[in-house]
């Protein structure tokens, strides 16, 4: 079982797993071109990813879209994360999937209109992977000069290769981390659901 492997074999079964995911691939090559600050492709595209292979599903099967993450904070502005949305969408034009590029730095500001609940600002692209509703979807990707792969995965990638949903909360609202799993289980019913924590 790979999540019972030493990290560095469970990072290289990462790499292969998500090498088999050839939309992915591009989306990495394509966002390493924007020099975007501090980025990651984060979220659905990669755990689901694994899901499909370790569950034997087409890799791209049931992933809607391939969430770019960055962090800017010299300008707050919608106008500046339009202006980096407009020219992703041009360097992703033609890729079979929707990219979404969202600057991590501005998300205090909306976050409580759409969640209900306050965000304090974010201090890294990093810390708003730490936020994911289950630490299974905590997990970031990026191409570093060269072509080194950057893994952050503060929670380790046991759970990902187990198949195994945990929550986390520290922000999302047991509603949202629910209704996600939920979701997931409709498509993955191998996955194991663990129970939002019951103080």
């Amino acid at each position: 079982m790979i999540g019972r492997l030493p990290l560095d074999e469970q990072l290289a079964a990462l790499k292969r797993t998500l090498a088999r995911n050839e939309t992915l691939l591009e989306v990495l090559d394509r966002t390493a071109a924007l020099n975007l600050p501090g980025w990651y492709l984060t979220a659905g595209c990669l755990f689901q990813t694994v899901w499909n292979v370790v569950t034997d599903t087409p890799p791209t099967e049931g992933i809607k879209d391939y969430d770019v993450f960055c962090f800017d904070d010299r300008d707050l502005s919608w106008e500046a994360e339009d202006a980096m949305i407009r020219t992703g969408a041009k360097a992703f034009a033609g890729l079979p999937a929707e990219v979404e590029i969202r600057n991590e730095a501005r998300v205090h500001l909306w976050y409580e209109q759409k969640f209900g609940v306050p965000c304090s600002p974010y201090t890294s692209t990093e810390a708003a992977i730490d936020s994911f509703a289950a630490t299974t979807c905590c997990l970031g990707v990026r191409l570093e000069p060269g072509g080194r792969w950057r893994v952050y995965a503060p929670h380790g990638l046991s759970d990902v290769f187990g198949l195994l949903v945990r929550p986390n909360p520290v922000l999302a609202p047991r509603a949202v981390y629910e209704a996600k799993a939920a979701r997931w289980r409709r498509r993955w019913p191998e996955l194991t659901v663990l129970g939002w924590p019951v103080a």
